[in-house]
């Protein structure tokens, strides 16, 4: 009997919880720019972010950090059906997404403001001579 009601609320709890996260559906992405192309020109220093549109979701944002390039999807996990896209804060060390006021952090697309509470959804991005390549 106890086995029963741990599986009973084993059950249960895997499909609340299931409930709570609202994926971001898969879209194929696959940007690529010469890191001189004028688009790219803030990830000239640590620190630099920019965006560009047309890809993924509800665009890109693509920072470039102390260990390198990272790039995520613009769509906000907040409610993402709206695809609300996140807007590059001043400096760029976060994001806000205009529609609920949360904020992620663009080193590792991870929320630091509620309503988040999953981070932004993340691409590969790779260095082939001088191009920037972004892929998921």
């Amino acid at each position: 009997m106890k086995l029963f009601n741990l599986l009973i609320g084993f059950v249960l709890i895997s499909t609340g919880c299931a409930k709570m996260e609202e994926n971001l559906i898969d879209v194929p992405v696959n940007f690529s720019a010469p890191l001189t192309d004028p688009r790219l020109n803030r990830l000239n220093s640590i620190g630099g972010a920019v965006t560009i549109d047309g890809y993924g979701l509800a665009g890109l944002i693509i920072y470039r950090g102390t260990n390198g390039y990272v790039a995520f999807d613009r769509c906000s996990t907040v409610n993402p059906n709206q695809r609300c896209a996140i807007e590059l804060d001043s400096p760029t060390i976060t994001a806000t997404d205009p529609c609920s006021g949360a904020k992620f952090l663009l080193s590792d697309g991870s929320p630091v403001k509620a309503p988040a509470v999953i981070g932004l959804k993340r691409y590969s991005v790779t260095i082939a001579g001088n191009n920037l390549i972004v892929t998921n």
